[in-house]
């Protein structure tokens, strides 16, 4: 993982020298744009990290369920992020940078627009990711963890907290592309108010799961937790009239259940 994140940030250098953007590191924490910067930064990291404190709690109640099930989760999340990395990460990049600039712009529509586009982006990568995992949860851990200690028992055990992630992947995805929604307009608090109902409502849903499901009821229960997060988000995006849904959304929806079927 560093050795990644070092190369992705040389492959970077270049292109930012080329097009003389090239920042000098010298941050001058006295700015006020810095200061400023640093007040909702805080925020923000919070309010997009909700399903990643929910893991570390699921991981800590798993450790006293039995032996093994701290590992079935690790594995299925390992490959729950891998989508949730490459592509709503990804997308979360890419638009908060033009939502900014057409918020400083004063555009409504184009700003509505883009986070419409993200959404479509997200069903129509993050939705055929899903059902993949799913549908090849048990192909996938063998081919890729089904080595030394790694039993056939342990591979039932992960796929079925894999599936129960897969089945919250499209809500993770959502998450990191309606909060830049609100981090645009530099409204911070939000987020981080609906990431604290989240938590504290996948406490509930991991109390109620856990007896019957064991370790798949905390990965249940975190995706369930995250689905309340991007729906109360995108709930209030709808209704202060920054998020509207542009026209062809029922030929996309046919098309998209079509393609995945």
């Amino acid at each position: 993982m560093l050795i990644a994140g070092a190369a992705q940030l040389a492959f970077q250098v270049p292109f930012l020298f080329r097009l003389g953007l090239l920042p000098k590191p010298w941050p001058n924490f006295a700015h006020e744009g810095v200061r400023r910067i640093l007040k909702l930064m805080a925020p923000a990291l919070f309010g997009v990290s909700v399903s990643q404190i929910n893991l570390l709690l699921d991981t800590v109640l798993a450790s006293f369920l039995a032996a093994g099930s701290v590992s079935w989760l690790y594995y299925s999340d390992r490959l729950v992020e891998l989508p949730l990395g490459v592509f709503g990460v990804a997308i979360g990049t890419v638009i908060l940078p033009a939502l900014s600039k057409r918020h400083a712009s004063q555009s409504r529509e184009h700003f509505s627009a883009m986070l419409d586009w993200a959404i479509r982006m997200v069903l129509l990568l993050g939705l055929p990711a899903a059902l993949a995992l799913a549908v090849l949860a048990e192909p996938l851990l063998i081919t890729l963890f089904h080595y030394g200690a790694m039993t056939d028992h342990d591979i039932q055990m992960a796929a079925m907290s894999l599936r129960a992630y897969a089945f919250g992947l499209l809500a993770f995805m959502l998450i990191k592309v309606l909060a830049p929604g609100f981090f645009a307009r530099q409204d911070t608090k939000t987020p981080v108010k609906i990431g604290i109902i989240a938590m504290l409502a996948n406490m509930v849903f991991n109390l109620i799961l856990i007896w019957p499901l064991a370790h798949a009821g905390l990965a249940l229960a975190t995706a369930l937790s995250a689905f309340m997060n991007a729906g109360m988000l995108g709930y209030l995006l709808r209704k202060q009239g920054i998020l509207v849904f542009q026209p062809g959304w029922p030929r996309f929806a046919l098309q998209l259940v079509g393609a995945v079927r």
